[in-house]
């Protein structure tokens, strides 16, 4: 008859296997299974009441000591070995299909040494595999972004940005990318990294602008626990999660000096210290970086440590702003045109020549990204058809109103007015100035050519100067 303790230890067994996420069941020296947590339930679709008394073939373990499940137990392995841990392997669920699992497997001996039976885990990496499989489809994806013909730009500037892009994709050469915001740093950055030897390892962005010099040093280094009040656990930095890949440093231009310092050791040595431990630590990574400032001025103004701004432009690549590549606009367009149909589902066919006409005068001071801004804006307001004058933001299509634009007039072109209503008087005068070109009527007030029409056929003004 069991004692009282035996009793209790029976219970807590038994509500210690229930209570267990991972699977476990138990089996007789023979090979018959004896128990069957929830979990394996679960896991196989077969109930305790299906499995218990019934023989481990039948979960049709794809592997069991490098071959595949035996006949019977008298033929496996773990009477040889005594234990298996953590193998990879397939077991068969009770609908047919396979499952995924970690399995692990322990013999149970008595006092003496003779087998009383068998222990066994099993963990389901059904959700691990396809969280696995959703970071490999992400990661292909990212790829497929900074492929290389997702740069557009047919212009003799960017032709030498795709070759400076091949150069240094060839190398591990630190790179500076330099450039106006929105001019697309990080897509160079990208493809220089996809289209070289680390494409299969980590590409990691970090803006330098965003983050406080404590916050970024713990961010870039990471820290021990301890190392400050909030660090509760160690933290691997990003240096660290980019080994073998690439780190890409945005922004650059504004670390503190004190970080400055920091990023030389790790250019020179290519190693790291996380913030609070004296320990150092190798790391073999590939160092892009990209600003929007004037480095060598601010090296000459002491904002800029010298000796590292001659570090990081091993290899430079100045990427052109888009007022410079005009002739780029209509296919970077009709690139954004593309993407905004697959993602709203519209057919927009392309621009109007008068709404093109106004995209090649703008100034683009936001560069790319403006430009796909003011496509994406027009998506909203443009239903079918062509995006005309009207489906442009209006700062684009009455750019002269504005005070900024200002500094763009040559001394010789003619006085910028201030928006008003037109009325017959006011179209004459501009009229007049524009030597009748309606067209450049139309560009200043931000109109259409052909609203400049009807205004002249209402007013009963002639189409030419008499």
């Amino acid at each position: 008859m069991k004692n009282s303790n035996q009793i209790l230890d029976s219970r807590f067994s038994g509500l210690l296997l229930e209570s267990m996420a991972g699977g476990v069941f138990t089996l007789d020296e023979n090979g018959i299974i004896t128990t069957w947590n929830p979990s394996m339930e679960r896991i196989t679709g077969y109930t305790a009441d299906e499995a218990v008394g019934e023989k481990c073939e039948m979960l049709n373990f794809n592997q069991c000591f490098k071959k595949s499940c035996p006949s019977g137990v008298s033929e496996c392995g773990i009477f040889e070995q005594g234990a298996v841990d953590s193998k990879k392997c397939m077991l068969r669920h009770k609908n047919g299909y396979d499952v995924p699992v970690l399995k692990s497997a322990r013999l149970v001996l008595d006092e003496s040494g003779t087998v009383n039976g068998i222990v066994e885990t099993v963990t389901d990496l059904t959700e691990l595999q396809k969280t696995r499989q959703k970071m490999e489809e992400a990661e292909r994806r990212l790829g497929e972004i900074h492929r290389l013909d997702n740069i557009i730009g047919k212009s003799h500037a960017m032709q030498e940005i795709f070759y400076s892009i091949r150069v240094a994709a060839a190398s591990d050469a630190t790179v500076l990318i330099q450039g106006e915001s929105g001019t697309g740093k990080e897509l160079v950055a990208g493809a220089i990294h996809y289209n070289g030897q680390r494409k299969d390892m980590p590409f990691i962005t970090v803006n330098c602008s965003a983050l406080s010099e404590s916050l970024l040093e713990s961010e870039l280094f990471g820290h021990i626990k301890g190392a400050f009040t909030s660090a509760i656990r160690d933290r691997v930095g990003r240096f660290e999660e980019a080994e073998s890949g690439t780190i890409f440093l945005d922004e650059v231009g504004e670390t503190s000096p004190f970080i400055q310092v920091k990023l030389l050791r790790v250019l020179q040595e290519r190693e790291i210290e996380r913030v609070g431990e004296s320990k150092k630590r190798k790391i073999d990574i590939r160092i892009i970086t990209a600003t929007n400032k004037d480095l060598y001025s601010l090296v000459r103004e002491g904002n800029f440590r010298e000796d590292i701004y001659y570090r990081l432009k091993v290899f430079p690549i100045t990427i052109p702003p888009l007022r410079n590549r005009k002739e780029d606009i209509p296919l970077l367009a009709s690139h954004f045109i593309t993407t905004q149909n697959k993602k709203t589902g519209k057919q927009i066919s392309g621009i109007s020549q008068a709404a093109m006409r106004i995209l090649m005068d703008y100034p683009w001071q936001g560069n790319v990204r403006e430009l796909e801004n003011a496509i994406e804006h027009a998506f909203v307001l443009c239903s079918e058809g062509q995006i005309d004058i009207f489906d442009l933001p209006v700062e684009i299509r009455q750019m002269e109103y504005r005070p900024s634009f200002q500094k763009n007039i040559s001394p010789s072109s003619p006085p910028l007015r201030q928006k008003k209503k037109i009325t017959r008087e006011f179209l004459l005068e501009l009229l007049d100035e524009c030597d009748w070109n309606k067209a450049e009527v139309a560009r200043r007030v931000g109109v259409s050519r052909t609203a400049i029409w009807k205004y002249m056929k209402k007013w009963n003004i002639p189409l030419q100067k008499e």
